[in-house]
């Protein structure tokens, strides 16, 4: 399965209504989701910090922040999985 990481912290409420709307589409893609907490690196906390909940597929530089919905990742996860098989 190809990682979908969800760049996150510890108590985040949106990231918990992300990881909510991106629950129905792993299977259907072939994705596993993978949790980055962005408190554990400076880098990733100055980065990502305020922009949280932010998703990225593996091998792609393009991301998705908040807010999102269901559709909204599906089309995200349909371009990058299409930009991939190109």
């Amino acid at each position: 399965m190809l990682p979908l990481y969800l760049y996150t912290t510890l108590g985040c409420h949106l990231c918990e209504l992300a990881e909510c709307e991106l629950s129905s589409l792993l299977a259907r893609y072939q994705v596993e989701l993978v949790h980055v907490e962005v408190a554990d690196d400076d880098r990733l906390l100055a980065f990502y910090g305020e922009r949280i909940p932010v998703i990225r597929l593996e091998g792609h530089s393009v991301e998705l922040g908040w807010p999102f919905d269901t559709a909204l990742a599906e089309q995200y996860l349909q371009a990058m999985l299409q930009a991939s098989s190109t």
